[in-house]
């Protein structure tokens, strides 16, 4: 027998019918969902609404929750910045879109950013770079830069990282790159 989508959320135990504390309730789901990874607070409470969770029962707890450190956006948010811009290679302006998305404060959007050493944003557009360069080696030399840049762009680096670590690479694989255009694409 197929068991309801709530009755299988909800842990063992926990009473979520009608007549149950709005607060415990809650306290279940904010539980249930930070049991697989961290979330901002801003996800949390749109959690906790979709659920019907009144605010006045959502805000106390999440500050409580906030107040022991089990939701800390601050954390949240170098850790998302550190697993995306190396496992992904995502750039600081990527990075940020993401973060602002998820409900970090743009406040801690910039302060976690600015810890991100410049080095390791190219590094991140390098190894993107390299990663490609098999797919782009029939192609003529114009057709691969603007691929890889275009790549490149799409992950959030500029213009200006993007042509330069894409004329390097290129070089260093032994294809000749062309001279850096005057003037970036439209789209940037």
């Amino acid at each position: 027998m197929r068991q309801s989508r709530r009755a299988r959320e909800a842990p063992e135990g926990a009473d979520l019918g009608p007549d149950a504390d709005p607060e415990s309730v809650a306290r279940t789901i904010l539980l249930e969902q930070l049991t697989g990874r961290a979330r901002t607070r801003a996800e949390l409470a749109t959690k906790l609404a979709s659920r019907g969770v009144t605010d006045d029962v959502a805000g106390p707890l999440l500050d409580r929750f906030t107040e022991v450190g089990l939701v800390d956006d601050e954390a949240f948010a170098r850790l998302w910045v550190e697993q995306r811009q190396r496992g992904k290679g995502l750039a600081s302006r990527a990075l940020a879109q993401e973060l602002r998305r998820k409900g970090v404060a743009d406040e801690t959007v910039r302060e976690v950013l600015d810890e991100v050493e410049p080095d390791a944003e190219e590094e991140a557009a390098r190894r993107l770079v390299r990663g490609r360069l098999r797919s782009v080696q029939g192609l003529d030399t114009d057709k691969a830069t603007r691929r890889l840049v275009g790549m490149l762009a799409r992950k959030g680096h500029g213009p200006g990282t993007a042509y330069r670590v894409v004329r390097e690479e290129l070089a260093a694989a032994g294809q000749e790159a062309p001279d850096e255009p005057d003037a970036p694409p439209e789209s940037w």
